[in-house]
């Protein structure tokens, strides 16, 4: 069954809680139609319609990225997986990024700290998938690989969770690799798993380094959520049209790397039926180790194994 949510304000929220109550109860292997906002709360769907501000249903005080749900799956129960297929992604027509004018680790190290915000303003064709903006009226234009930057199960822990930091079970991973065709596999935490999903971005480097992709509204995603019973996870997992992907996250880049490194050998042992340390060896000529962020509370590192390397 197809489920289409509308963009209202019954339907979002800003933070993370097993309490909150879902939008949405579906069964494994519906699908859904969604729309996001951008991440200042906003959406337009053209130049020429209004710019419309949402709030938070919760009403946070600090409500942090925009997410539509929670929803809830039928039959997920901890210690299950959540298969989140994502079937198609379409950017809006804009899309804004920021650096400088804040005092952090990165900006102190590249030496913009004290120096001014600026923004950058980018035009996006969604048919042609380019972005373009301008700098002292000189054009840029890049080519888009759109993807949700947030998509996560509730905690298990109680109490309001802030959305900044990815986690266990998902979040605000901000890994450019999940595009259209991906499937991102959730460990399950709590009953009905209480998914939730937002962040739209239509281009970021590994590492995001200033602190912001291009942040966009997103006209169009279609996702499928099944429940996967046959499958045994305690971080993040994805599949992608190039292959797979296992994650870290932790304050510590090294503490971040070992953990998408352990579960990347692990991935690699059920894969081919050898050892730890034979995997290993594997991996070693194989595997690709990528920051994918470091600006969201916690260094996130994600190991790839692409497809075709190991035939």
């Amino acid at each position: 069954m197809h489920h289409p949510l509308s963009l209202k304000q019954q339907n979002l929220h800003g933070s993370f809680s097993s309490s909150y109550k879902p939008i949405l109860t579906v069964d494994s292997g519906d699908s859904i139609t969604l729309k996001t906002l951008d991440i200042e709360w906003g959406y337009s769907t053209s130049k020429n319609e209004e710019y419309r501000i949402y709030s938070s249903r919760e009403q946070e005080e600090k409500p942090q990225h925009p997410m539509i749900g929670p929803i809830a799956i039928k039959g997920a129960k901890p210690g299950m997986v959540l298969e989140v297929k994502l079937n198609d992604i379409v950017p809006g027509w804009y899309g804004r990024n920021w650096a400088g004018g804040m005092a952090n680790w990165q900006n102190n190290a590249i030496g913009i700290a004290n120096t001014d915000r600026i923004q950058l303003d980018w035009e996006l064709d969604s048919e042609k998938m380019i972005g373009s903006t301008s700098i002292h009226s000189k054009s840029f234009h890049v080519a888009l690989q759109p993807f949700m930057g947030v998509l996560g199960v509730a905690p298990k822990e109680a109490g309001v969770h802030s959305t900044s930091p990815p986690r266990y079970c998902g979040g605000n991973i901000d890994c450019k690799e999940i595009v259209k065709g991906s499937s991102l596999f959730l460990p399950i935490s709590v009953e009905d798993a209480l998914f939730s999903i937002g962040d739209g971005h239509a281009l970021q480097g590994d590492g995001e380094i200033s602190g912001t992709a291009i942040e966009c509204p997103m006209d169009h995603v279609d996702i499928t959520l099944v429940v996967r019973e046959d499958l045994q996870l305690t971080y993040p997992r994805a599949k992608t049209p190039t292959g797979w992907i296992t994650f870290g996250f932790d304050e510590d880049l090294n503490k971040a790397t070992e953990i998408a490194l352990a579960d990347m050998i692990s991935l690699m042992t059920q894969l081919y039926s050898i050892s730890r340390t034979e995997a290993t060896a594997l991996a070693s000529v194989t595997v690709d180790l990528r920051i994918t962020q470091i600006v969201n509370g916690v260094k996130g590192v994600h190991a790839i194994l692409n497809d075709g390397v190991i035939r």
